[in-house]
């Protein structure tokens, strides 16, 4: 089920091969469905710096597949290998059947692609955006006007269809977005931080959304996150990338089960101090402790009741108060961190340097 980190101290769950990587909830539940995009030892590098490390796994047909990991873990890189938007350095993938190299354009006619920004024209009107996408990829009038009108019924878009693209909301261009997107009818679709910049309910929302689409259109989806609740709550399965390296690989609860504890203990004391990370490392069940702000500390145990007890009973002893308690079940959070040794993070994006080569005629 996964394939093991780089730190040697974690314990690792047995590896399973990616082919017979058990599934969930995958559109048609077969243990043995076609692959609809597999990715062979792929890399990426700009220069001498090497953004996507020798990266292997497969996507079924009918499954929504995420890729979950910080800002600069190569997750969009990745997304821009297999839609042919860069070239790719080494090894290969095999999107529908095509080799993204070879066939480019056999890959662009049976795949949808949702970029991270807003892209839709905001002077055009919703219809106008839909029209002249689907003429982009050739759909017949007659096809295209149906099109459009599927897709507009599927994203509740309907009633906005004249409006101009600035007068929508942010949820609802992004809703645009995934419409154009399945305006020429893709089996395939890939969606690079599909809710980024969207409200709490909006988010929800684009969940539903892609949910039903996946069910009524049959439809395989890479999806790209940093929010672990959306890759909880959205993705039959889900690939921790870390550095340009895949650390883990399963369904959400193979993901969770391989992480020692079954709860998480999270507990903050009125007065912080360095001896509690090690005094709380001494209880009897306790497997990990993660030492956060305002001293907060997420204690990871077999056994949550008895932990929780012991940890009452310590604070009494030392005369000190708990200014919170709480017990809970592991989560992607804590699966993040057991893999890839810290908490799921934002940076910034290691650029390449790149100088513009002179205009032809001009002196050096």
């Amino acid at each position: 089920m996964t394939q093991p980190g780089t730190q040697p101290s974690q314990a690792q769950p047995s590896q399973v091969p990616l082919s017979q990587t058990p599934r969930s909830g995958n559109g048609n539940g077969r243990a043995d469905a076609s692959v609809a995009i597999a990715v062979e030892n792929i890399i990426k590098r700009y220069g001498t710096f090497e953004a996507v490390k020798g990266i292997n796994f497969s996507v079924y047909e009918g499954e929504i597949f995420g890729l979950l990991g910080p800002n600069g873990a190569g997750k969009s890189t990745l997304i821009r290998m297999m839609t042919t938007l860069i070239p790719v350095t080494s090894g290969r993938a095999i999107v529908g059947g095509h080799d993204v190299a070879r066939e480019s354009d056999a890959v662009r006619r049976m795949i949808g692609v949702i970029p991270q920004a807003l892209t839709s024209d905001q002077d055009l009107t919703v219809e106008e955006n839909l029209s002249i996408y689907a003429k982009l990829y050739s759909v017949p009038r007659v096809q295209r006007e149906k099109n459009i009108k599927e897709v507009l019924e599927a994203v509740d878009l309907t009633k906005w269809r004249g409006a101009q693209t600035k007068t929508l909301s942010g949820g609802m261009r992004r809703r645009l977005e995934i419409a154009r997107g399945l305006i020429h009818d893709p089996r395939i679709f890939f969606l690079d931080e599909p809710t980024t910049g969207l409200d709490p309910v909006s988010r929800i929302a684009v969940w539903e959304m892609l949910n039903a689409l996946k069910k009524r259109r049959n439809l395989t989806m890479l999806l790209t996150t940093h929010y672990m609740e959306e890759a909880d709550r959205l993705c039959d399965r889900i690939a921790i990338v870390d550095h340009g390296k895949l650390v883990a690989l399963g369904t959400p609860v193979e993901l969770k089960q391989s992480v020692p504890g079954s709860n998480v203990v999270e507990v903050q004391f009125n007065r912080e101090s360095g001896a509690w990370e090690g005094r709380l490392r001494g209880l009897p069940d306790v497997t990990d402790v993660q030492s956060q702000s305002a001293g907060v500390y997420r204690v990871l145990t077999s056994n949550g009741s008895r932990t929780t007890t012991q940890l009452v009973e310590m604070a009494a002893g030392l005369r000190e108060e708990l200014t919170s308690l709480s017990v809970q079940n592991t989560s992607l959070d804590d699966v993040f961190v057991h893999y890839t040794g810290r908490q799921l993070r934002d940076e910034q994006v290691k650029t390449v340097n790149f100088i513009m080569p002179p205009r032809p005629g001009m002196q050096p």
